[in-house]
């Protein structure tokens, strides 16, 4: 794997390494020993899926407040999104920034989310597949949300005609979010 740290502190593009012959390739997309090394999380919790039936479903930007405040490991593993992480710690230097990219079952990039970032994603083909690792457990009561469309934070998301759940259409704008010291 290579590890490229990313404009927002904590956060990493991670490129796997594949091995490949006429068979196809074989790739590590975890090791304890390199995540650890680089002051990572390595006890995922939770690994869950995002299966995204329409091209143009948007999820996000999802977070959860401390004491539960969540880092994720996410890869696509079907189709394609546009992937992005907004900064909601006051006090880093990138408060209210995002990192967007495109992930894809092709191109194997994952990104690493870490504690006190939202997430989001919109799928860029029909039938797309995401895979998160995730720490700590999934608490109810903790679960936030920031507008996706918030010109405050002003993502530029590829498709127009978002598909969004009700929950995700009436986010508060950062402004008004519950954010992280």
């Amino acid at each position: 794997m290579r590890f490229f740290p990313l404009e927002i502190p904590g956060a990493f593009r991670i490129e796997v390494e594949r091995r490949e012959d006429e068979r196809g390739f074989l790739a590590r997309t975890f090791c304890v020993n390199e995540f650890s090394g680089l002051g990572l999380v390595t006890a995922f919790r939770q690994h869950s899926a995002s299966f995204n039936r329409h091209k143009g479903t948007l999820r996000g930007l999802h977070y959860q407040v401390d004491p539960h405040a969540e880092v994720k490991l996410v890869r696509c593993t079907a189709g394609a999104v546009f992937d992005v992480l907004v900064d909601l710690r006051r006090s880093s230097p990138t408060f209210g920034r995002w990192h967007g990219e495109v992930l894809s079952a092709d191109n194997h990039v994952m990104l690493y989310i870490p504690a006190g970032c939202a997430h989001g994603f919109q799928a860029l083909e029909r039938a797309t597949e995401l895979y998160y690792e995730i720490t700590p457990d999934y608490v109810a009561e903790a679960a936030r949300g920031v507008a996706y469309d918030d010109p405050a934070i002003g993502i530029e998301w590829p498709l127009p005609d978002a598909i969004l759940s009700p929950a995700d259409r009436s986010r508060p704008r950062l402004a008004d979010a519950e954010t992280f010291a």
